[in-house]
């Protein structure tokens, strides 16, 4: 089965094709740059992202969107992370946050997938702790900063372990399970 996912984000792309390669499908990078509308409410958000994403490819597809949900911040930005983390960056992230009395945080990522016929949203979550500053490689956004809830290292420093309990891993974990569901 060939899905396309369209994405700007060559690490996205990559993480997403590891995770997904035993489920019998085929992602098929698109990358294409969707205009996300601005809203606290992810699952629109999603949904808006998704039908821009079909309308330009017109075929099964998917979309991704990751957002850091900080407890101190009453779960600010969520899905606003991006805009967030571009006028921020990893240094300044972690010195406002890192070093304050409540580092706690979710990471959540919803997976859009359109049939044709349908939308279907799946979800992940994992709780951690923004670090006092970014460890690691700094190339895949905050992942620098992110030290999962058990852990000792950052996102960034764990390598492809990261795959294996990410909150983009338990999402697509999900859709494979529906993708499986539905071929048989």
């Amino acid at each position: 089965m060939k899905i396309r996912f369209v994405s700007r984000n060559d690490y996205k792309v990559q993480e997403v094709q590891t995770i997904l390669k035993d489920a019998g499908v085929e992602v098929i990078a698109v990358k294409h740059s969707i205009d996300e509308i601005q809203t606290e409410d992810v699952n629109n958000l999603v949904r808006d992202k998704l039908l821009k994403a079909f309308k330009i490819v017109g075929r099964p597809v998917f979309v991704e969107h990751t957002g850091l949900y900080i407890e101190s911040l009453n779960d600010f930005p969520g899905g606003l992370t991006q805009i967030f983390w571009d006028r921020l960056q990893a240094d300044k992230f972690s010195l406002l946050f890192g070093n304050s009395e409540n580092t706690n945080l979710v990471a959540k990522t919803i997976i859009g997938y359109c049939d044709s016929s349908q939308i279907h949203l799946f979800e992940g979550a994992i709780k951690g702790n923004i670090s006092t500053e970014p460890r690691g490689n700094k190339d895949f956004q905050w992942d620098c900063i992110f030290i999962p809830e058990g852990e000792t290292q950052t996102f960034a420093e764990m390598g492809s372990k990261k795959n294996e309990i990410s909150m983009r891993k338990i999402a697509f974990d999900n859709f494979k399970a529906f993708l499986t569901k539905g071929s048989k």
